[in-house]
Parts: structure tokens; C-alpha cells; sequence
């Protein structure tokens, strides 16, 4: 048996009525457009200016000493035409071991002569984009190293489902949905799908496509939710290249920001599994503990064992309950599923901070 631990590198019922909710998604779907451009196919992103640039690198830098080399990671992501935010990590990218979040540097760019330089505060290093790779120069312009593109992939992305679990969707079709959900073209399931059935105490596997939405900003920018029992979101948030955030991608929805925003660039596969207690209740129906919820994104633990006291945003004002159905949330913006399956199971987290997957024989 083999284990890969945490990420391989490869060079809810709508509870309004039905006028009220038609109208909030199409508030939200015409902000969706009004910010310039939705992409969910990423050879059509290709077109959009600065789009070449965005996504994560890894190399050395010595900013003092060049005996004192030092493993870095940088994200990239595109804000705008021509607007760039980046984030510069020590010991690696989000999630990596060794990584560190402590002294992250934010930083900024733009194209100036046709190279993407981004910048932070006085007396940061600057990177320039040249060659498909960027060079750390410091405030004298002298070569402090250089970071080269990587593409990484979540080492439980199109993990098999155990032979117990529940597959809820594979591609084939809805049977394990309710009359709302919707299919793609190209077999993709679309947001806004609510399982047909209940569930309680869960193990939970979901492999989600954010779209490229360069110009939206904040929670416009390609927002879904997995509703545990149309209660507890764990949020679905393009945040790539920025901090931790309470409601951010992976947060438990303004409850429990992440350990760590393992997020990756849109566009690309992200995976969430998810272990899930549903409440307790006596025979009276008096709720005696709470829910507890623990979460890996991409590999990397984000959601120790957090203990709700009710539901999160908008489900903390519905009456919790032993079970209930899944519900992958509509905010207007096109998210995509593929491979989602629960296992039933009492609650037993891994406890780690890497998830470790079975290679398949």
C-alpha cells in the first residue's frame, strides 16, 4: 500500500419562496456578468489579458546572503485587466511542508514594457516575469533568485469511493438528486443540485471547477457553498493569493476561517473532503451536543474538529436536525462538480494535517 500524504505535483433546500429566490440569483447572475467576464472553460480564459500569468511558482531566493538560500512559493492571480494580486510565501506554497505563512508578503503588479512586475511595501524584494519564470531583484536590482511555474494537484482528486459509500454523482446522471439539478453538455454538474435524501453522521468527498471571474471582486468571485444539511456551508470562494479569511474558501461561513487557504487558481480542480457529526437531540427533541465538522482542502487540513454551536450565515436561522440533505449552493456564479460520494459513517477524522490517500492496486 502506498500513501501520498497531502498534494502530489505534476511539471440545502431552498427555504424561500420560489419568486423571492428567482430573484436573488438573478440579481447575482447579472452582477456575475457585469464584472467583465465568467470563463468555465479554461482554453477560452486563455484569451483574457494576463490570464498566461496567473497561477503558483516555486524556487530559491537568498534575499541577504547567497549561502542562506531559502525555498519560497508565489501565487499569482489576475484582478482586472492588467491588475495583478500576488502573495510570496517562505518555505514553499500553502499547504506544502515546510511552508510558512509567517512573513507573506502582498504584492501587486501591472505590465510595464510588456513585463508583469509585481511589487510589495519599500524594501521588499520585486519580481519580473521573464523567460516563463520570475526573478527576485532587490532595491539595488540585484539578482536575489528566481521562481519557476508548477502545477499541483490534490492527492485526493478522483479518489475511488470505499465499496460502502454512496456515489451521489459520477457523470451518469441525477437519480440521486432532486428535480432542480442539472447536468452540462460535457457531464458537469451545475450548482444549485439538493440530494434527494437525508443524512446524518457523514463522510463526504467533492470535486469542484471554479470559473475565471478576473474582474469580480470578493464574494462575487465564483461563490458556491456545500450546505451540510442545508445548515453548516463550508464555503466555495475563488481566494487564491489571499490570506486566510472567515469567509473565505473553505471557512466554515463566517464561523471558522481556515488554517490555511490551500486554495488553488481557478479553473483548476479543487477537492473538499469534509467529516461531518450532526447534532445531537434527546428523546424530546432538546439538542445535547452540537454539530462538529472537520475539512481538507486540496490535501491539506483546514477545519480541525470545529464544534457549531447552529447553522452558518443564512443556515444558522433554520431549526437544526439529526439529518438532512446536501445542498450545493447557487450565488449565481457558474461552479462546476464532477466525483461526489458520502460514506455514512460514524464521526472519525484522520487527526492529521495531511490527508493520506490509498493509491488505487
Amino acid at each position: 500500500m502506498i500513501l501520498l500524504c497531502g498534494i502530489r505535483l505534476r511539471a440545502a433546500h431552498r427555504s424561500r419562496p420560489l419568486s423571492l429566490f428567482a430573484g436573488f440569483v438573478f440579481s447575482f447572475v447579472l452582477m456575475s456578468t457585469a464584472w467583465g467576464g465568467v470563463f468555465t472553460d479554461p482554453e477560452q480564459a486563455r484569451e483574457y489579458p494576463g490570464f498566461a500569468y496567473q497561477g503558483e511558482y516555486r524556487g530559491t531566493l537568498y534575499p541577504d546572503d547567497p549561502e542562506k538560500r531559502t525555498e519560497a512559493g508565489l501565487q499569482v492571480a489576475v484582478i482586472g485587466e492588467n491588475r495583478f494580486r500576488a502573495r510570496s510565501y517562505q518555505g514553499g506554497l500553502p499547504g506544502e511542508p515546510g511552508w510558512s505563512d509567517e512573513g507573506a508578503r502582498e504584492l501587486e503588479g501591472k505590465l510595464e514594457d510588456h513585463v508583469l512586475v509585481l511589487k510589495g511595501t519599500e524594501g521588499d524584494l520585486r519580481f519580473r516575469h521573464v523567460l516563463n519564470r520570475f526573478t527576485a531583484l532587490d532595491e539595488s536590482n540585484r539578482y536575489r533568485g528566481h521562481l519557476e511555474p508548477v502545477r499541483r494537484e490534490s492527492s485526493s482528486l478522483g479518489m475511488e469511493p470505499p465499496a460502502e459509500a454512496i456515489v451521489l454523482f459520477d457523470g451518469t446522471g441525477l437519480d440521486r438528486w432532486t428535480g432542480t439539478a442539472e447536468m452540462t453538455d460535457d457531464g458537469l454538474l451545475r450548482e444549485g443540485a439538493t440530494t434527494a435524501d437525508a443524512y446524518g453522521d457523514i463522510r463526504l468527498h467533492v470535486e469542484a471547477r471554479l470559473p475565471f471571474m478576473p474582474e469580480a471582486p470578493g464574494q462575487s468571485r465564483a461563490n458556491s457553498g456545500i450546505y451540510l444539511q442545508n445548515r453548516y456551508e463550508v464555503q466555495i470562494l475563488d481566494s487564491f493569493a489571499q490570506a486566510a479569511k472567515v469567509n473565505g474558501n473553505a471557512s466554515l461561513y463566517r464561523e471558522s476561517s481556515p488554517l490555511v487557504n490551500a486554495s488553488y487558481p481557478p479553473l483548476t480542480w479543487q477537492t473538499y473532503d469534509v467529516w461531518f457529526r450532526a447534532p445531537r437531540f434527546d428523546e424530546g427533541g432538546n439538542k445535547t451536543e452540537n454539530a462538529r465538522v472537520t475539512a481538507y482542502l486540496n490535501g491539506a487540513l483546514v477545519q480541525d474538529d470545529v464544534e457549531l454551536e447552529k447553522g452558518t450565515g443564512r443556515g444558522g436561522t433554520r431549526e437544526e436536525i439529526p439529518e438532512g440533505q446536501l445542498y450545493l449552493q447557487d450565488h449565481g456564479d457558474p461552479v462546476r462538480f464532477q466525483h461526489i460520494w458520502l460514506v455514512e459513517e460514524e464521526y472519525a477524522p484522520p487527526g492529521t494535517d495531511r490527508l493520506e490517500v490509498e493509491a488505487p492496486e
